[in-house]
């Protein structure tokens, strides 16, 4: 089933997944995927490795639970070190599998390069692989946005603009990268619609496991972390069992803030760790996302 027919029906939840670096690695994907699927997520999603490093891995992992699990799925494509030839063999795999939904990006640099550059007969921008998409399957379509503004965008009245372009080329649905104050996510809304853009913005939440890494993620995507939140981080940064129990805690409340907003969904970056997103999902009690064991 397509992703924005879900949506049209539903307020969803979501969960995001990414492929090992090795083959042995899979199981525990599917152990995390299963123990999340006890909540009955709407969809999940599978990325790709950095630089799509592990995208024979995406293709796997999608297609698995595509073919072996009642979940609906998405496959992350990205234009990163592959031709427009490698990129439609994907796309015609997935849609041989009977995958019916793709979100589509235009990637990070691989490790060591500083900016972009797509390799010969690649794409250079996400809106460029939504065009061939659409002109040449029938994919569900999502695109991501990005509430505090790309981190190459010059100002947030540009990323706006490629927000819009996005979906003015098809693009069903958009989800946010992550955030930590809401406010971000609420004033992105007031700019979105301005600009014309009316297809569902998901907002995309990470539950914080550990200082280091969250100060990492966020520095590397331009997010903000605000100062109550960080200073917490720093208190308890040598104790990765508290700092993720806050991040469960700080979650839970910025959740149930969007939820009481209206959004159309959550999406929950579950980084393959699903103890957090659980407990946050038994927190709050969401309709339709209540595990068995608690009915």
């Amino acid at each position: 089933m397509k992703i924005k027919e879900i949506l049209q029906q539903k307020r969803t939840v979501s969960c995001e997944f990414f492929p090992p670096r090795e083959e042995d690695g899979i199981p525990a994907v599917f152990r995390a995927i299963d123990r999340v699927g006890s909540f009955n997520p709407d969809f999940i999603s599978v990325t790709y490795g950095a630089g799509g490093s592990t995208r024979a891995f995406t293709e796997r992992i999608t297609m698995q639970v595509k073919q072996e699990t009642d979940l609906e799925v998405m496959a992350h494509l990205t234009c990163v070190a592959q031709t427009r030839e490698e990129v439609h063999g994907v796309l015609e795999r997935l849609n041989e599998a009977g995958v019916e939904n793709v979100i589509a990006l235009r990637g990070d640099p691989p490790q060591g390069q500083e900016n972009f550059v797509p390799v010969d007969g690649g794409f250079g921008h996400a809106t460029e692989l939504i065009d061939h998409i659409r002109a040449n399957f029938d994919f569900g379509l999502a695109a991501a946005c990005y509430p505090e503004g790309h981190t190459e965008s010059p100002d947030l009245d540009s990323d706006i603009h490629y927000a819009r372009e996005k979906v003015d080329r098809g693009a069903d649905f958009l989800i946010t990268q992550l955030f930590y104050d809401n406010s971000y996510f609420f004033d992105f809304m007031d700019r979105a619609h301005q600009a014309g853009i009316d297809v569902p913005i998901i907002p995309g939440v990470l539950p914080i496991l550990n200082t280091a890494q969250i100060r990492r993620f966020t520095s590397l995507c331009g997010a903000t972390i605000p100062s109550d939140l960080d200073r917490k981080l720093e208190d308890y940064s040598e104790d990765d069992n508290a700092v993720r129990d806050l991040g469960v805690e700080y979650a839970s409340r910025q959740v149930e803030e969007l939820w009481e907003n209206g959004v159309p969904g959550i999406h929950f970056y579950v980084l393959n760790r699903s103890y957090s997103v659980s407990r946050i999902l038994s927190n709050l009690n969401l309709p339709g996302h209540v595990a068995a064991d608690q009915n």
